[in-house]
């Protein structure tokens, strides 16, 4: 039953993702009607031209017969309607584009946003390269089948509807014939369009795949040749390719055959309608010799959409498929919102309690079971253990980037669900091991956090940071405009310009997570004095694999396996003799 349902659930994906389309399309109504009214004028414009010539073919048979007099009037008629065609293919045109890029920035607006507000857990377990791709591949993918689905999609229907309704009024019989074939080029377009849309659904999956092995290996590669796997991505990413490769074949095979497919039913259409037409005239029929002449050319542009349409056809399976792709982002569920009287302004002392806190990332795998800590105000509190333990995610916890599944964390007395996430996070102030800096100079980097800063603040902060002088140095000193990730910086002074920028901040609460593990001693030890001023009266949390930097911490929590094992000052858990106690003699062996 279930294989049955997600069966019919596949069925129906393309129409599912057409009719969440048009919901995107429907905030664009009066340039919609617009382009469909300049259309509509087009096309019945265009029709008429084949009357119009039909009608002067049957004034000039016969010798000495000849209307001038009609056919110029003819040519006149003929002459306005090509004119006023042209501008109104024009203005749909442009109302077309209009309407498709403001589709396209929509959603790629909330596509944006919904990353934005997404769970942690999902951009976790979801690699960035197929993140972007969405984002920016398959929404240019299917802006590309959109126009193509308004400029010829949509007056090729027209213009079918159109054709057929002059073919009834030039001769019923003739009609007859073109309707009683047009099913079967129906046919063949639905079965190829069903084929090629899982094709092309299934490609554009593929490439987001390759697309993330390679964003993988080239933002780490120093790491990959460091390792020597260069042969070992090379060859993952060339199945990858392969892969790619083999249902593109596919998927082209099926688009191929649509527009040959098309236009042999057409050709028979064509045949039909010159068969019944000159039959009609020999019999003694109503049709004329430019009635034959107009009905040849309507059946022409009968068939003519079909192949446009066709032609199209690769582009807008392809289309849909992005659109599926991206759709399903915008749809995925966002992190829990906010309780609605929770409080959006709130200035905390720094007392922390965390009470019977459980949480795992998976249900039958738990990481921090039965997490018990009090904090009073300015206690420094390091956390200290071995790979996995639960210190990042004790972290994450503590900034709600994930909510526990039991437990309570609060601040001064307040469970941080009864705060709005904006508020809790701005009591905070994170320097963490994988330092992050945006494009833009060095001032707007450091001034992130507090973006009225003045220069005099920002440089104050610098200088406590010791990052003053080898700003000082660059280009433009605090104007130097640095790239994506820093730039030339090296890891040590983006780190420097990171806590920066949390000592700008000032904040109440502050979290140091491996903050000086990309710094050399030297620097280290005048960043540790910087820290000592700044955690005065703060309640501070630090992360350290260096226990030489946490011995004058208030409180020291050895955790391992999500629980706290040991607890107390550096001297206390020496005396203790047990798990920290080990820590700390290896760590000293080593540094021996």
């Amino acid at each position: 039953m279930r294989a049955l349902a997600d069966s019919k659930k596949k069925k129906n994906a393309p129409a599912g993702t057409v009719k969440k389309v048009m919901n995107f399309i429907s905030g664009y109504k009066l340039p919609l009607l617009l382009s469909l009214l300049t259309a509509a004028v087009g096309v019945v414009l265009n029709i008429l031209i084949p009357l119009f010539f039909g009608n002067a073919i049957d004034l000039i048979i016969g010798k000495g017969n000849v209307d001038f007099d009609g056919i110029k009037a003819i040519l006149i008629k003929t002459a306005v309607a090509v004119i006023i065609c042209a501008v109104s293919t024009w203005v749909m045109s442009t109302l077309n584009n209009r309407i498709t890029y403001g589709v396209v920035k929509d959603i790629r607006t909330r596509a944006f946003d919904r990353i934005t507000v997404l769970p942690l857990s999902y951009l976790d377990s979801h690699p960035t390269g197929d993140t972007v791709n969405r984002v920016i591949n398959d929404v240019d993918t299917f802006a590309d089948g959109l126009l193509m689905g308004f400029t010829q999609f949509f007056t090729g229907i027209l213009t079918i509807i159109g054709t057929l309704i002059m073919l009834i009024r030039l001769n019923l019989f003739v009609a007859l014939a073109v309707v009683c074939l047009t099913p079967l080029s129906l046919f063949v377009a639905r079965f190829i369009a069903k084929h090629s849309y899982d094709y092309f659904k299934a490609q554009s999956e593929q490439k987001a795949a390759a697309a993330a092995t390679a964003d993988e290996s080239f933002s780490n590669i120093k790491t990959v040749k460091a390792f020597g796997r260069e042969k070992i991505l090379s060859e993952k990413y060339d199945r990858e390719s392969e892969e790619v490769r083999r249902t593109s074949l596919k998927a082209i095979f099926f688009s191929s055959i649509t527009n040959p497919s098309t236009r042999f039913v057409n050709s028979i259409v064509y045949a039909a309608v010159a068969l019944t037409g000159a039959l009609n005239i020999l019999s003694g029929g109503t049709m004329t010799v430019g009635l034959l002449s107009s009905a040849l050319s309507y059946a022409n542009r009968y068939t003519k959409p079909f192949n446009e349409i066709s032609s199209v056809f690769a582009e807008l399976q392809n289309a849909l498929a992005c659109a599926a792709r991206v759709i399903a982002l915008i749809e995925e569920p966002a992190e829990a919102p906010d309780k609605k009287d929770a409080l959006a302004e709130f200035e905390p002392l720094g007392n922390m309690d965390i009470d019977g806190v459980y949480f795992s990332y998976t249900p039958d795998t738990p990481l921090i079971e039965d997490f018990n800590l009090h904090v009073r105000k300015g206690e420094r509190v390091a956390i200290v253990g071995p790979t996995g333990c639960g210190k990042t995610t004790f972290i994450n916890l503590l900034m709600r980037f994930y909510d526990v599944n039991s437990g309570t964390i609060s601040i001064d007395g307040i469970n941080e669900h009864d705060l709005t996430r904006h508020a809790l996070r701005s009591s905070f102030g994170m320097v963490l091991q994988e330092t992050w800096l945006k494009t833009g100079t060095v001032r707007e980097n450091i001034a992130m956090g507090k973006p009225d800063a003045t220069d005099a603040e920002i440089e104050d902060a610098a200088r406590r940071a010791h990052a003053h002088s080898f700003i000082k140095r660059l280009p433009n000193s605090y104007d130097t405009v640095i790239g994506e990730d820093g730039g030339n910086l090296s890891q040590g002074q983006k780190q420097l310009m990171c806590i920066a920028r949390v000592m700008l901040m000032s904040p109440p609460i502050l979290i140091l997570d491996e903050a000086t593990s990309s710094i050399d001693t030297r620097t280290e030890i005048k960043v540790q004095k910087a820290f000592a001023e700044l955690l005065q009266n703060r309640t501070s949390f630090v992360v350290a694999h260096r226990l030489s930097t946490i011995v004058n911490s208030d409180v020291i929590l050895v955790m391992n396996k999500g629980r706290i094992i040991e607890q107390g000052t550096h001297r206390e858990l020496l005396e203790k003799n047990g798990f920290y106690a080990r820590l700390w003699n290896a760590a000293n062996t080593t540094a021996q």
